[in-house]
């Protein structure tokens, strides 16, 4: 169970007054700043992805019960706008941030559970799936996220390991993990603190232990991976033969192995079950231009959602505390 409760213990007990203000999910964990640091800032939000079984069903109640968590221009449009736009625009997420709740300011997004696991397993959004290769502290836990969430881990155990030198630490491992989802991100070019990456995984270094040491005894054992000295630290060095690379990058997620093969169609049934790749440089290739294309197309697609969302004014707030906070560390 530890694999998804890493960033248990650090004060967030909001579960009951969390389903006492919204109506009730299959799946619920807080993630991001508020998790990785010791003293989050006091304007900080806590950040919160829900899983629900109908989205529509879950916002006609939520409207009835919460209508200021929405823009207005929203709310008046009602549940069938608010989910077009999450599925036509965005990526199958609808935000609602800077949601007072008693002391605390949150955001909340509301995902299908089918949509939620489609990306976990395939990537092809790579937008939540991103998120759970991180720490979360698990609110509402639902045993099928669960149980794909694994299979989301060991790809990215993967791919890191694939864009990775042969001989790295422990902590470039989880920062390489951590970058996946921020490769192509339009918010790194101007909206994104460039220390984010360091900032995570300084701050959330053991509940990653928790999460991909069993994949990094795995890898031991498979012989893919040794344990070495390197920067007078306790570090690994990896075999980037052409064997261990093909094992690695069959374990990716199609649409990445797709990238390599341009031969075959998205809706191709002929796609060999083990892609074979000459060297690890051409794996890496294939990995680094698959993600840095989807994450843009998918961090722009929801960028878009959240302004046509809030009609520009909560999205302009939330552009510029994100600027304000980018700026701080782009000049230190």
């Amino acid at each position: 169970r530890g694999q998804m409760e890493a960033a248990a213990g650090r004060g967030l007990d909001l579960a009951g007054p969390l389903r006492d203000l919204l109506p009730p999910v299959d799946f619920c964990c807080a993630y991001g700043s508020t998790l990785t640091h010791a003293r989050p800032d006091g304007t900080s939000m806590v950040d919160y992805i829900l899983g629900v079984a109908d989205p529509l069903q879950w916002h006609s109640e939520n409207l009835a019960r919460n209508p200021t968590h929405y823009s207005s221009w929203m709310a008046r449009r009602g549940p069938e706008a608010v989910t077009w736009l999450a599925d036509r625009v965005g990526v199958g997420v609808y935000f609602n941030p800077f949601v007072e709740w008693g002391d605390k300011r949150i955001k909340y997004g509301v995902v299908a559970m089918k949509d939620l696991a489609t990306d976990i397993l395939t990537w092809d959004q790579f937008y939540l799936s991103g998120r759970l290769q991180k720490p979360v502290r698990v609110l509402v836990d639902n045993w099928d996220i669960r149980m794909v969430n694994t299979v989301n881990l060991k790809m990215a155990a993967a791919a890191s390991l694939l864009l990775l030198p042969k001989e790295f630490t422990e902590h470039d491992l989880y920062a390489k993990i951590c970058s996946l989802s921020y490769m192509g991100d339009i918010r790194m070019l101007f909206a994104e603190d460039k220390y984010k990456v360091k900032k995570i995984v300084d701050g959330s270094f053991q509940p990653f232990q928790l999460m991909y040491r069993p994949l990094i005894q795995d890898y031991i054992s498979e012989g893919i991976l040794k344990m070495s000295d390197y920067r007078q630290q306790k570090a690994f060095k990896q075999d980037c033969g052409v064997s261990a690379t093909n094992e690695l990058f069959s374990s990716l997620p199609r649409m990445i192995q797709r990238r390599l093969q341009g031969r075959f169609t998205s809706n191709s049934t002929d796609i060999p079950t083990r892609a074979l790749v000459p060297s690890k440089e051409v794996a890496a290739a294939s990995v680094r231009t698959a993600l840095r294309r989807r994450v843009m197309v998918s961090s722009a697609r929801q960028a878009a959602c959240g302004l046509l969302a809030s009609g520009g004014l909560v999205a302009a707030r939330y552009l510029g505390k994100k600027m304000s906070k980018a700026l701080s560390t782009r000049y230190l």
